[in-house]
């Protein structure tokens, strides 16, 4: 028994070295730290070096593999620096670099100042300073990400001296907007484009505060963090300085310091489940030593009998390879008897060899496909078999029976001596075993932790339930039926590190990390169809609409006189036709070759104007 212990313990053993040489779980991470604080020829920071010592002992915590930290460098220094690190990058996963110090931008381009530079001119960036193009080309090697956080935007101190060459040539405050080239590639700045940071009023600066608390959180994503960040800075100064990101990232969540592994839930101990962990094991590794090793601690039962299969499928394996071996040697040999013109005897038994060696190759081919197809088939009914069992438990207990009574594959339960046969395969005892709650419920659990289940975990499998297990289909790209909590959708939902299924709010709420948050608009604005605020906008009022209501309330006479330029506009002739005629009770147009002539007076029950007809 205790021989059966190590073998177990060895198997485990070589399992864990084959996954551990995976790249996924060795990410390796670097980061170049510069704190830029004495200039020789600019007044003195106060927090660089501070700020690059607090985010030099932040990614150490973190388990940086490398975090070159640097003070006060020249030109040269400087120079030499970024191109060791891009040594550093080209190996690495992650690459990282943070600058604290001058920075200044010029002709829309930005620039990190060297403690000695001596900027007279606007040209004079050109030689004595480092383009942020230059940081990105020394970490674009990095293989999964590449981040710059720039914590340099500060006031000119160049700009009251320096001399222009071009007059229309661009020297703005603080640095300019940025779009990196290379995907999966992250560019922080302090402060918003042409807007300058503040360096506070403690020993770090409001930036570097914020970013020491936030950017290695395990498991955080590095929007988030930045995000966090943005908040804290712009409450810290009173909204006067907003950090800013430039650049995008993929949708899956990329922290700088992966989450701890939770706690596996502590089940009841199942034999038969620790058996099939091992047998699964084993046939992942698929070599012969690891079949023995399971076949010596488990030489009986129903997944003894699937590994001899797998076992015979090596065997006739390495017996086809050894019978083709053969018979290229036997061919070999009677090529060469021919060509030296051996004797015929010789040669005979030659081509007999090579005959006898091409049918055992034959026979080796066919045993090694025979066993291949049983193996394989075998592997297809145990899994077929565990989906019947789950589905039949999801259901009720008639339709175990009936599951059992149509499937003659899972009829045919064999018990643990019962030696392997293609058409009928032993299906797994411990499926019996399991309640139909805790698979569901496991399921539930999982589906809630990746973030498409909210209800409660009470192990039964409705629609709510249902509809989750088909989110997650839709964006892991997985084809479970949702229909059913099966074992393989179990598996594929623990191998999702982090949230799967979006955060969905309703209409009024917007996604604030893990919760909804109300969506608040300003004064003046309303919330739109698209969940957005809008402006409102005055209603414009109708001009002409206006005019005419106006001339409705104007008195008959008084419109009639206005189209006819005044009844009194005509004196003692004729004027331009239409005219108008107006008497106490209404107005009309003068008749065909009629005028108006004044006859003086006027008032009540006397006309001035008459009609004059020739």
């Amino acid at each position: 028994m205790r021989l059966y212990r190590h073998l177990r313990v060895l198997l485990l053993l070589a399992a864990s070295l084959l996954l551990a040489a995976q790249p996924a779980w060795a990410t390796k991470r670097v980061a170049l730290v510069v704190g830029n604080a004495n200039y020789q020829n600019a007044p003195l920071l106060p927090n660089p070096a501070n700020d690059a010592a607090a985010i030099t002992e932040t990614l150490k915590g973190a388990g940086f593999d490398v975090v070159d930290s640097r003070l006060n460098l020249a030109a040269t220094d400087m120079r030499r620096a970024l191109r060791e690190f891009a040594d550093q990058a080209r190996n690495a996963d992650i690459a990282l670099v943070y600058y604290a110090g001058h920075g200044i931008e010029i002709d829309g381009t930005n620039y990190l100042i060297p403690t000695d530079a001596r900027l007279e001119r606007d040209t004079d960036i050109y030689d004595e300073a480092f383009s942020l193009d230059r940081v990105l080309l020394a970490i674009e090697p990095a293989r999964q990400l590449r981040v710059v956080i720039v914590d340099a935007c500060r006031n000119n101190p160049f700009a009251d001296s320096m001399k222009r060459t071009v007059a229309s040539r661009s020297i703005s405050r603080g640095l300019a907007r940025v779009e990196p080239a290379v995907s999966n590639t992250l560019i922080a700045f302090a402060a918003k484009a042409g807007l300058t940071a503040l360096d506070g009023n403690s020993k770090n600066s409001p930036y570097a505060t914020a970013l020491v608390k936030y950017i290695a959180k395990p498991g955080l994503d590095l929007r988030r963090a930045f995000g966090f960040v943005r908040d804290d800075v712009l409450q810290a100064t009173g909204n006067r300085q907003e950090p800013y990101v430039y650049g995008s990232l993929g949708g899956e969540d990329v922290a700088l310091v992966p989450a701890a592994k939770a706690d596996e839930p502590v089940q009841a101990a199942n034999p038969q489940a620790e058996i099939r962990r091992d047998y699964e094991l084993a046939l992942q590794l698929r070599n012969k030593p690891a079949l023995d090793a399971f076949l010596n601690q488990h030489p009986d039962g129903y997944y003894a009998n699937l590994a001899k299969l797998q076992l015979n499928q090596l065997d006739a394996e390495d017996a086809r390879v050894a019978a083709t071996a053969k018979a290229q040697q036997a061919e070999r040999q009677k090529t060469r008897l021919m060509s030296q013109g051996a004797q015929r005897a010789d040669q005979e038994k030659a081509a007999a060899d090579l005959k006898a060696a091409e049918d055992a190759r034959i026979a080796a081919e066919k045993a090694k496909q025979a066993a291949q197809e049983q193996a394989t088939e075998a592997e297809r009914k145990r899994i077929a078999s565990e989906s019947t069992i789950v589905a039949a438990l999801s259901g009720n207990k008639p339709a175990v029976g009936s599951a059992f009574a149509d499937n003659p594959t899972v009829a045919a339960l064999a018990d643990d001596n019962t030696p392997p046969k293609l058409a009928a395969l032993s299906v797994e005892p411990r499926q019996t075993d399991i309640a139909k709650a805790d698979i569901t419920k496991s399921v539930q659990s999982e589906l809630n932790r990746v973030g498409c289940f909210t209800g409660s975990v009470d192990g039964q499998w409705n629609a709510a339930s249902q509809r989750s297990l088909a989110l997650f289909n839709q964006h892991a790209g997985t084809k479970f039926d949702a229909k059913l909590a099966s074992l393989d959708a179990l598996d594929a939902i623990k191998l999702k590190p982090s949230r799967v299924c979006p955060l969905i709010c309703d209409h009024g709420y917007k996604a604030a990390g893990d919760h909804c948050s109300r969506i608040s608009c300003a004064r003046g604005s309303f919330l739109n169809d698209d969940n957005e605020c809008e402006k409102q906008r005055a209603r414009p009022v109708n001009a002409a609409k206006s005019n005419d209501s106006q001339r409705q309330d104007r008195p008959l006479r008084q419109r009639a006189q206005a189209s006819a330029g005044g009844y009194g506009a005509a004196v003692g002739h004729a004027t331009a036709s239409p005219q108008i005629i107006c008497n106490a009770s209404s107005c009309r147009p003068v008749q065909r070759g009629c005028h108006l002539e004044y006859r003086g007076g006027g008032g009540p029950g006397n006309e001035a104007n008459v009609e004059v007809c020739h």
